[in-house]
């Protein structure tokens, strides 16, 4: 029972944090209407929301390994609760912005603890099994919140704040389900942070990190941003069908994740990322020119596939480099480059748009994922073949 409802809060935790993101933007193109912005600058919510991430994820696994997971999990999901509503109400883009900073506050505590209290919790083949169930549910999370909130946009993009309410009373729940994974870390904090050197200054795990920056560039660059923009301009899609489209691709991943256990035993490591980042580049080649709902409907597909297997196999092979003792703030390294990778993917590929508009956004798309093999075939050579022995 114990164990169920660890499980409940991981899987819990990671619904709330892919919801900031993936629940707007299938309400980008009236939001742009609303306010009367350019798609370049309807980047710049992205942008807010995962900025503060890049500095205070950190901190937080900082703190949760000081003082303890619960410490930092509560209030950041009331941060994100209230601060999400807020959104609701502002009148104009500036504030919405000041307020998507706020709520990134919030999450920059959530994004790494899900998959540290993994590592707390289970070890082994189970562990691995729990990482793709929880790539599963994250992907189940990223296909509902694009449809609920396509279809919440049609009354006006504000009611799609309401969301981030949810997040108060699994804070609640935490507050008094959640038992301590393991003793507070209170080793000198010298001792602390040169064991954390140590453990991130290796080959492997930088080529991981790099694996990870490259996804979520093209995840929040290519994908998130521009996809709901080409579905308008070119499909005049309405935000139910951008939603619903997108939810497609979120629930691919989350078949392909299911199955990381099986897959896992089948393919090396190393097989696996490159299949993964040779998906990512079918799918971008198909929207750099796709021009109906055959072509958008392979380039999800293939999109979601490729995602299904990175995200859960970078999260997997780097969760097993640290002890609990230092594991959150190791994990939040991870979820610091990634929100480094959201925060400045809109950002490079939204020059590319302005250059050379939607098909210089899916063709950096492109040239991103075939970068992804470098760091596979190079950087990671070694660390597989360990791993693999």
């Amino acid at each position: 029972m114990k164990s169920d409802k660890r499980i409940i809060i991981i899987f819990g935790v990671t619904l709330i944090a892919v919801m900031g993101i993936s629940s707007i933007t299938p309400a980008f193109p009236g939001i742009i209407k609303y306010f009367g912005i350019s798609p370049r600058q309807v980047g710049l919510l992205i942008t807010a929301f995962t900025l503060p991430g890049i500095f205070l994820t950190p901190l937080t696994g900082i703190l949760a390994d000081r003082l303890g997971r619960k410490t930092v999990l509560i209030p950041s999901l009331f941060i994100f609760g209230i601060a999400g509503f807020a959104c609701s109400l502002m009148k104009n883009f500036n504030s919405l912005l000041a307020l998507l900073f706020i709520e990134g506050i919030g999450a920059s505590g959530l994004s790494s603890i899900n998959i540290t209290l993994i590592g707390d919790f289970f070890q082994g083949e189970k562990r691995t099994t729990l990482m793709g169930y929880n790539a599963s549910i994250l992907s189940i999370g990223t296909a509902t919140y694009p449809a609920v909130g396509g279809f919440i946009a049609l009354w006006g993009w504000q009611y799609i704040f309401y969301l981030p309410l949810l997040a108060i009373p699994l804070g609640i729940f935490v507050l008094f389900a959640l038992e301590s994974s393991g003793q507070k870390n209170n080793q000198p904090i010298s001792e602390y942070f040169i064991k954390i050197w140590k453990t991130i200054n290796q080959r492997s795990v930088w080529g991981l990190l790099a694996i990870n920056l490259l996804i979520f560039v093209l995840l929040y660059g290519s994908y998130l941003t521009y996809f709901p923009i080409m579905m308008s301009e070119r499909m005049q899609a309405t935000s139910i069908q951008i939603g619903s489209m997108m939810s497609v691709m979120s629930l691919v991943t989350a078949g392909m994740s299911s199955q990381l256990g099986r897959i896992n035993r089948q393919l090396t490591a190393k097989t696996l990322l490159a299949i993964g980042s040779g998906f990512y580049f079918i799918s971008m080649l198909i929207l750099w020119s796709a021009n109906n709902w055959i072509f958008v409907a392979f380039s999800v597909v293939f999109f979601g596939f490729g995602h299904g297997l990175m995200v859960p196999s970078v999260q997997n092979l780097f969760v097993s480099f640290t002890t609990i003792k230092e594991r959150a703030a190791f994990m939040s390294i991870n979820s610091m480059v990634l929100r480094i990778g959201q925060t400045i993917g809109p950002l490079m590929v939204g020059i590319a748009f302005a250059i050379f508009g939607l098909n210089g956004a899916f063709a950096s798309g492109a040239g991103i994922a075939l970068i992804m093999l470098l760091p596979t075939f190079v950087l990671l050579k070694e660390f597989i073949r360990t791993k693999e022995t």
